[in-house]
Parts: structure tokens; sequence; C-alpha cells
């Protein structure tokens, strides 16, 4: 297996801002796959949603998860609902140890209203708010479970707390030549 973290877990719950914490402790590089279909592609993820929907959106996500994947010795942050395709799981579980960063819909909902980017940058998927965090939070938690080596609730750390407890969770997984 690559030597690769790659952080799961619904929109708010702290990925990029874990991973970027997480791979400074390694040594390692940080990749967020939001950041880098945005620059790939020449447009927020809004913005692809707008124009080509949500099955545009998951091709192009899942294109570059197939492309993380490959790397070794990085922090991968993915997109929210990167978990809703099977492949997607596959490619998680076959390359990759997965931390899935989880929290209530209510600590996920105060997050985003505290994150200006998130409105500029991301779609509403379900009609907006509380009701929508809850909604696909409800769908997806399943899959993050499936997907995951290790849960992390967040709510109530600090992201550096959170980047310990994965890295602990890590070292503990990886046999000992990887680690």
């Amino acid at each position: 297996m690559n030597r690769l973290i790659v952080l799961i877990g619904y929109r708010g719950s702290g990925k990029t801002t874990v991973g970027g914490i997480l791979a400074r402790q390694l040594g390692w590089d940080f990749l967020d796959a939001d950041t880098i279909l945005e620059g790939r592609y020449g447009k927020t993820i809004k913005d692809v949603f707008a124009a080509e929907g949500e099955p545009g959106f998951r091709d192009k996500e899942s294109a570059i998860l197939a492309d993380l994947c490959q790397r070794s010795d990085a922090v991968i942050a993915t997109g929210g609902g990167v978990v809703l395709r099977e492949a997607n799981r596959e490619l998680l579980r076959q390359h990759g140890f997965v931390a899935w960063l989880s929290a209530d819909a209510r600590a996920l909902w105060a997050r985003i209203q505290d994150d200006p980017a998130t409105a500029a940058r991301r779609p509403a998927l379900a009609g907006g708010g509380l009701a929508e965090v809850e909604q696909l939070l409800a769908a997806r938690e399943p899959l993050y479970r499936a997907s995951a080596d290790v849960e992390v609730p967040v709510a109530g750390l600090s992201p550096e707390q959170a980047a310990d407890a994965i890295l602990a969770a890590w070292i503990s997984h990886s046999p000992k030549s990887s680690g």
C-alpha cells in the first residue's frame, strides 16, 4: 500500500485544515481534491455543478481521486461526496489509510456557516440549510463508515488534536516497515 492518508467526511468536518496539519507532521505533501479539481477545470465546484450537473461533477471528482490515489507520502482531503460512488470507495480502500472526520449535523452546519468560502464555491445539494446537512449526512454516514479505517469525531477536538488522533491510528494500523 502507498503511504497515503485520505480524509473523508462531510463538508465542514475540517478535512482541509486537519489534512494540512497532518501533512506537515509527516513531512508529506498535502493535496486538497476540491482545490485540484477547481484548478484543473478552471471553475469553482459550484460552477461545475451549474454547467454539468451533479453527474458531471462526480465524473471529474472520480478522475481526480484516481490520479491522487497514485501518489505516495501524501495526505489527501477529499470532497464530502466522494464516497457516493462505489468505484471511489474501492479506490480509497485499495490505496490509502482512510480517516473519517465525523460530526453531528448541527456542528457541521455551524462550521459551514462560519466559512465564507463555502457559499461562493460549493452548491446547495438538497435545498440548503441544516435540513440539507441532516438529509445528506444520514445518506452518507453508512458510506463513510464502510470506507474508513478509523473514525475521528471532530466536534470536540481542535484541528491539531484531530491530526494527532489520525496519526496515532495510522501508526498503529501500519506495518512496521511503512511507519
